[in-house]
């Protein structure tokens, strides 16, 4: 890739230039070792920042599908047969290089997605750490010695599935497939990253540096194009192992009941309606900040983004109008400004989506306390009919008002009253979800508390949205099931074989064959 310094706008121009520059013969599924278009059907990519389409790719189609697994089958058992030393050696090469092209992957990402350039640096530089992360666990996946009664050398080996298939949702791309291959790459599997179709550029990327890097061929594999033919047909082959997806409930119920059809276990990361909590006794100033950062960072576009502000009823009123007022200065633009801190709605039918669920909530009873209008910036510019949603703060978002177990997925906060703890928390649960939540408070016994009794697999004390890939992350409930991050992933991503050795040559189980 030619360019590595950041245009200095969006366009659909900008977007076709630099998709030509990473892939000058022309945009398609990642299949040993090179990138292969298809003969399918076309599929349009279109520039967030300003609505246009910018590109077409042809979709793989089951012949393509059928071709992405029998490479991934023998990548599986090449990679597998390399020791954990030699796979580690190979993936710290992998971080090597990805930060290396990190900023070209954070340009390409803005460029193609419309995400924020000033996130996407972040996130390529987080994609390099996962793979030295799990570079680390590779030479480490030991078993165990049981003892047993009788005269028996009893052991466990972890081994791999063999071809896994991740699949990955459009608001991060380049971070999930980082965070979905690494930690299955390590326990020895060959990895299918298959994109949202709206989003494939960076994953297709990503692959082709990793490959570079050293990993054979067919160990890491990207099936860029449609769900209905080529995801379908990787989540129902019996030649994968397992599945891991991320994305909205509904598609992935629908995900893992075929793969539960087929036989192949699933790992669920779906979404989230978390709860930001927030008491009289908190940095009211400091959880301000946080909730700003929790809900409109990423536009909104993110499964853990606290999108349920709930205020004890003393410091309400304040704290919604010093949020309101600080959501008023953040700089909404251009994705390839470096300045930007908002970007748009990166698919056309999300905006509808968000635009639809924000007059929901302001039919049944919520305040529009933030403007709606787009900064003149963009409104007099090339940008103006882009899928831009401001920052939207509405008050009044009581139980009965669909945002508060809806979610929008996009830069749209609901806040409400409370008056009690045990108040504040029924609130945090009323909802099929539990992926994440936090609280703000200056008792440390309360924050203790409350942290133990909201159901969510992530929360956060008097701070909010932070990740790692050291740590367990995933839900409860209708935010999924599994760990996708940590040290316990590597359980994910490998089988227990248990092996019976005798250390004393045993009787016949018969008597009428004893000597």
């Amino acid at each position: 890739m030619s360019i590595t310094t950041a245009p200095t706008s969006s366009s659909a121009a900008t977007a076709r230039a630099v998709l030509d520059a990473a892939f000058p013969s022309g945009l398609g599924a990642f299949v040993d070792g090179k990138v292969v278009t298809g003969s399918g059907e076309s599929i349009t990519l279109t520039a967030a920042a300003t609505g246009e389409p910018f590109a077409t790719y042809a979709d793989p189609g089951a012949e393509g599908a059928n071709a992405i697994l029998e490479s991934s089958t023998a990548g599986a058992a090449a990679w597998g047969a390399l020791n954990g030393f030699e796979r580690a050696a190979i993936l710290r090469n992998v971080s090597l290089v990805v930060g290396q092209h990190a900023e070209e992957l954070a340009i390409l990402e803005s460029a193609t997605t419309g995400k924020p350039i000033r996130d996407a640096r972040v996130e390529a530089a987080k994609v390099a750490e996962m793979f030295g992360y799990y570079a680390g666990w590779a030479d480490k996946l030991t078993g165990q010695t049981i003892p047993v009664p009788g005269n028996w050398h009893t052991y466990t080996e972890r081994v791999p599935w063999g071809v896994v298939v991740a699949i990955t949702p459009w608001n991060a791309p380049l971070f999930t497939a980082g965070w979905n291959s690494a930690a299955p790459l390590a326990a020895g599997n060959a990895v299918i990253i298959k994109p949202s179709e709206f989003t494939p550029a960076s994953s297709v990327r990503l692959a082709q540096l990793a490959h570079e890097a050293g990993l054979p061929a067919g160990v890491f594999n990207v099936a860029a194009g449609l769900g209905q033919t080529v995801g379908a047909a990787l989540t129902t082959d019996r030649r994968v192992g397992k599945v891991s997806f991320i994305g909205s409930v509904p598609t992935g119920r629908r995900v893992a009941v075929a793969a539960a059809q087929a036989g192949i276990p699933a790992l669920l990361e779906l979404g989230g309606k978390s709860a930001n909590i927030v008491f009289a006794d908190a940095d009211l100033d400091r959880a301000a900040d946080g909730a700003i950062s929790a809900i409109f960072s990423g536009a909104g576009q993110s499964c853990v983004a606290g999108s349920r502000l709930l205020v004890e009823r003393t410091v309400h009123a304040q704290f919604v109008e010093l949020v309101a007022a600080k959501a008023s200065k953040l700089r909404v633009g251009d994705p390839l400004s470096a300045d930007t801190e908002v970007g748009p709605i990166i698919t056309a039918q999300q905006f509808a989506t968000v635009n639809t669920l924000i007059e929901a909530g302001i039919n049944d009873g919520g305040r529009r306390v933030t403007g709606a209008t787009l900064p003149d910036a963009l409104a007099g510019s090339a940008l103006a009919g882009g899928h831009w949603v401001m920052p939207t703060l509405l008050d009044g978002v009581t139980p009965a008002n669909r945002l508060e177990t809806t979610e929008v997925f996009g830069p749209v906060v609901g806040a409400d009253a409370f008056d009690t703890e045990a108040e504040a928390i029924a609130r945090a649960n009323h909802t099929n979800f539990g992926l994440a939540g936090a609280v703000w408070t200056s008792d440390v016994s309360r924050a203790h508390h409350i942290a133990r009794e909201v159901k969510a697999g992530t929360f956060w004390i008097n701070s909010y949205k932070t990740i790692h890939v050291a740590v367990p992350f995933g839900g409860f409930g209708d935010s999924g099931h599994g760990r996708s991050s940590g040290p316990g992933v590597l359980d994910e991503y490998t089988q227990t074989k248990a092996i019976w050795v005798p250390t004393r040559a045993a009787g016949s189980p018969f008597p009428s064959l004893s000597y």
